[in-house]
């Protein structure tokens, strides 16, 4: 597994934060770490909707023709519409990564013209499907996150986009494609680019999209576009109220209803926008599907060129036909979210350029824990272990015992996939560990759970903590206000390297 070594001393002292500069100034310096971590939010709206957008209409247009084999059907005639009717029947083409159970696809949204930093791509997903099991993996990525450039140095993900369009108009997707191939340690198979004009035009040309609104909310920090470095500050944001109730909205409303993040309550959580976020997907969807639409050529072709202007895309068409195929039989069950964040247990850390520009950093100093994270992201636990785990609300607190850089965090991911709740992950003192030790401070209490770790990692299991384990618990939780105490103690060993022992699959 390749390794990208960061050129930061994550041992160096914090420094304040500097003002965060314009995002739209791609460049950055050598980083420092920093100890805060504040929460980066990512854009998932406009990726969804460039690849449901292209495939959904793909679908609809095959529909048509298997409906109306009349050689006068005007749709029929349409060169896009025969290729994929001559494509859609090659039954024995393969989509890429297929062969090997797992297709990946980019997702990229930006603002497009007439938005400050057109370019910068603010929503970066790598979008995974195992067409074996039917499952969809989405997993972001933040727009600050720093990536090496070839001959640029390090650079935040986000401006390799825009960096690329300045050299060579229109490889800015296959450029990114690469950075997050090199990131991830996996092959990116296809790239879809989308900005807001097309995701609010195309709702407009449907004639706006039906929303039954779950709850009524207020958010008063919506930014307001062209208005980001306006004064005085408040101007920058304006209100938005959304009533309870089904509603007809427009691309402008839908657009504000996905990306409203500020609401008091319930909607200002990430769960609930991603609710928004699918209700408008399934709107959009339905829509496009509906028969005033698919027997509408006026309509269809203003689609087809919103589609051209403002999405960009490696897929060819049977392709994009192919993933509809497979994709229409992926229930929502399926799908895994995912955000690779800043978050206590995450793995990036906060930073700061020598100019004062706020970065992410992956807290293990390369992207090895990353790699592993996303070459996993399908694997899972047996059901009957992760009941077992559930019922007794397991926590557990993961120490490596070792010098095998990132050991910790790839334990700890796989026992959060068994239902563990991972409270703390960090190194011990004594890194000369070769047999895992789990210390039990439920004394028994939580026996079944215990059976699951003991047998997932294969370690001795002692009731008692030792001295120095205690000096080292207590350095680590000084100055916490409500310190968690996590019911194990893990303190991995040599034993423990799940990349040498075969068990990189928590269900094999």
């Amino acid at each position: 597994m390749a390794k990208f070594i960061l050129p930061v001393n994550l041992k160096t002292e914090p420094r304040p934060v500097k003002q965060k500069p314009n995002a739209s100034q791609p460049g950055l310096e050598p980083i420092k770490p920093l100890l805060s971590r504040k929460k980066k939010p990512v854009l998932k709206l406009m990726a969804y909707l460039s690849v449901f957008g292209v495939i959904v209409f793909a679908a609809f247009s095959s529909r048509v023709i298997m409906s109306d084999q009349s050689s006068t059907s005007w749709l029929a005639r349409l060169p896009i519409i025969r290729e994929l009717k001559h494509l859609a029947e090659s039954a024995d083409k393969k989509l890429k990564g297929e062969e090997n159970d797992r297709t990946n696809i980019l997702l990229l949204g930006m603002g497009g013209k007439n938005h400050e930093g057109s370019y910068l791509t603010d929503t970066i997903i790598l979008a995974s499907l195992q067409p074996s099991t039917k499952k969809v993996s989405l997993v972001s990525l933040p727009r600050d996150l720093v990536v090496p450039m070839e001959n640029m140095g390090w650079k935040k993900i986000n401006s390799v986009n825009a960096f690329a369009e300045m050299n060579t108009p229109g490889s800015g997707g296959l450029a990114v494609s690469q950075a997050l191939a090199d990131l991830s340690g996996q092959p990116v198979d296809y790239y879809v680019r989308v900005d807001f004009t097309a995701f609010v035009n195309i709702i407009d040309r449907l004639g706006g999209v039906e929303i039954d609104v779950e709850r009524a909310f207020d958010d008063y920090r919506y930014p307001i576009l062209g208005r980001e470095s306006a004064e005085p500050y408040e101007s920058r944001f304006e209100h938005l109220h959304f009533e309870q109730g089904a509603q007809i909205m427009d691309g402008a409303a839908a657009l504000k209803y996905a990306r409203s993040r500020h609401a008091a309550g319930p909607e200002g959580s990430d769960f609930a926008r991603t609710k928004r976020q699918q209700k408008i997907i399934q709107a959009v969807k339905d829509k496009l599907l509906s028969s005033q639409i698919v027997f509408d050529p006026a309509l269809i072709a203003d689609i087809f060129q919103e589609l051209k202007e403002n999405i960009s895309t490696n897929l060819k068409i049977w392709e994009m036909y192919k993933l509809w195929q497979i994709g229409k039989e992926i229930d929502s069950q399926q799908i895994i979210t995912k955000v690779v964040d800043n978050s206590p247990n995450g793995l990036l850390i906060d930073s700061i350029s020598d100019q004062g520009a706020y970065v992410l950093t992956p807290r293990s100093g390369d992207f090895a824990e990353i790699q592993y994270f996303i070459a996993n992201i399908f694997t899972d636990a047996p059901l009957a272990d992760k009941s077992k785990v559930i019922s007794e609300h397991a926590s557990v607190e993961v120490r490596n015992g070792t010098w095998i850089n990132g050991l910790a965090s790839q334990v700890a991911l796989d026992l959060e996939k068994f239902g563990f709740r991972v409270v703390r992950i960090g190194n011990s003192n004594r890194q000369n560990f070769q047999k895992t030790v789990i210390y039990d401070l439920t004394y028994g209490e939580k026996s079944e759970a215990l059976e699951v770790l003991r047998s997932k990692t294969e370690a001795n299991v002692s009731p008692d903590l030792p001295e120095w384990l205690m000096t080292d618990i207590n350095a680590d939780v000084s100055g916490q206000e409500k310190p968690v105490q996590p019911d194990f103690i893990l303190v991995l060993g040599q034993e423990a390297d799940m990349t040498k022992s075969g068990k990189e699959n928590p269900d094999d």
